[in-house]
């Protein structure tokens, strides 16, 4: 903590915590094959999840220009549309889609997140620069570029999220998309040290979104679009800093007016480890089901004991779940749920569906599905507690589980297995397990929407990585319109 008298006009020195993300930006280079390859994973992801999202009118209401024709000719493209705008718009619009249905990556730790969130403003800023490159005769950026900023994001918001729970001051976790994506976009458009650390500190000025819309009883929609505004908003502060525009080294620091005083309770950041490339190395696909990650291993339980129970719902004395103490903090609900936002953040909801239906599916969420009675019947038998052999493992930094446990009980005095699982197939420790089904994801989300030609050539270089890497950014997004 800064020990400058509020008083003083003296500036005090750069916060370690600033410095560190522009040295990390700035110098790094990662070799990380493994890094590399998630990305490339992570991106096929994340249009998939963008793709889906386009089917729901509650997305696509915010997605265009933000007034009829105010569009840009050779501004950044949006997957999926016809869009072309500026970058700033398109990173909420990007960012948007790819959150809507809480399907992309996660990140848990003392904060939760989705990095892939960042995508939003990494993919606007490379089509804007590499559309305008190739309009000056000059080389535009290739999908390598993309991959390392993306490891790049990743990591600042995932080692910033190991040891700091903006959550517990109710703050939520998109400040550090605003974060990462500021600091990645500056230096994608050329900024130095010096403008990395303007940009960034405006980043943390700006405070943070409270997290109340992501609990009951202020559950809605803006969850799936806060990460579109915090990287949208990471764009505009790039951009300005790229201006000269000054920054404010003791932002964080300075008693009274600095972010730790006003909204971390004084508290100092904690690193549990140097930025590198240990978050997309290990970061969380969730491919399975659109549900809330620390849910994920619940639903899968869930999905196992369906055929033993499916005839018998109607006899369910009650549901016993264990969870983290995530979990139960986040998504055990009560109570009415009004809204998809709603129910997808509740995990009796969650694990109701899967052993009425033997399914959970982004449409499980809309209200035509919900009315069926027999979800809050069956929501009122469920016991949720806390597994405190979950939540250790859960911050264990070499398991990292997410552990579930879900045993149903009948009015006869019968009752299921407890079946329990330690982590979801989209951890790192079901890799194998779970790339083919990341790659079906990605099929049946995209293919669908583009011409047959557009989806051979972009199915073609999505099998080869080292083709992918070497691909012009604008030429990959060009595959991508509609």
């Amino acid at each position: 903590m800064s020990n400058l008298d509020i008083r003083s006009a003296k500036r005090a020195d750069w916060d370690h915590a600033l410095v560190d993300i522009a040295d990390y930006v700035c110098n790094y280079e990662i070799d990380s094959e493994l890094a590399f390859e998630t990305a490339h994973y992570c991106l096929m992801d994340t249009l998939a999840c963008g793709f889906q999202a386009l089917d729901y009118p509650a997305c696509t209401k915010l997605m265009g220009p933000v007034v009829p024709g105010a569009t840009l000719a050779g501004g950044a493209r949006v997957p999926g549309t016809s869009y072309e705008l500026d970058p700033v718009l398109a990173a909420f619009n990007i960012g948007c889609m790819n959150r809507w249905l809480d399907f992309n990556d996660t990140w848990l730790a003392a904060e939760w997140g989705h990095p892939s969130d960042n995508l939003g403003g990494i993919l606007a800023t490379a089509d804007y620069l590499s559309r305008q490159a190739r309009a000056r005769g000059e080389e535009p950026l290739t999908i390598k570029d993309v991959l390392a900023a993306a490891i790049k994001a990743h990591e600042i918001q995932g080692v910033l999220a190991l040891e700091n729970s903006f959550n517990r001051v109710g703050l939520d976790h998109v400040l550090l998309v605003r974060v990462a994506s500021t600091a990645v976009v500056t230096r994608m458009l050329g900024g130095d040290r010096d403008k990395v650390l303007n940009a960034v500190s405006n980043a943390w000025i700006d405070g943070c979104s409270l997290r109340t819309y992501r609990h009951a009883p202020n559950t809605g929609s803006r969850k799936s679009w806060a990460a579109g505004d915090a990287t949208s908003r990471a764009v505009r502060l790039a951009l300005i800093a790229m201006t000269g525009e000054m920054g404010y080294p003791s932002a964080l620091s300075v008693p009274t007016w600095g972010y730790y005083d006003v909204l971390f309770k004084g508290n100092e950041f904690k690193f549990q480890r140097p930025y590198g490339s240990y978050v997309m190395e290990n970061v969380l696909f969730k491919i399975s089901f659109p549900a809330e990650f620390h849910s994920q291993t619940a639903v899968e339980a869930a999905m196992t004991l369906h055929p033993s129970v499916k005839d018998r719902i109607a006899d369910i004395d009650k549901v016993v779940i264990e969870t983290q103490e995530a979990g139960v903090r986040i998504i055990d609900k009560t109570g009415p749920l009004d809204n998809p936002a709603d129910r997808d953040h509740c995990i009796q909801y969650m694990v109701a569906v899967p052993l009425i239906f033997g399914r959970l599916t982004a449409a499980d969420y809309e209200d035509s599905v919900a009315a069926d009675p027999r979800i809050d019947a069956l929501r009122d038998k469920m016991e949720v507690r806390e597994n405190e052999q979950y939540t250790k493992d859960y911050f264990d930094p070499e398991l990292r589980y997410i552990g579930n446990s879900v045993q149903v009980f009948f009015t006869d005095g019968s009752k299921t297995d407890r079946i329990e699982v330690h982590f979801p197939i989209g951890h790192r420790e079901r890799r194998a397990e779970g790339i083919p089904v990341l790659k079906k994801k990605f099929v049946d989300s995209v293919s669908p929407k583009l011409a047959a030609g557009q989806w051979q050539q972009l199915d073609a270089l999505c099998a080869d990585p080292h083709k992918l890497a070497a691909t012009p950014v604008d030429d990959f997004m060009a595959l991508l319109v509609v």
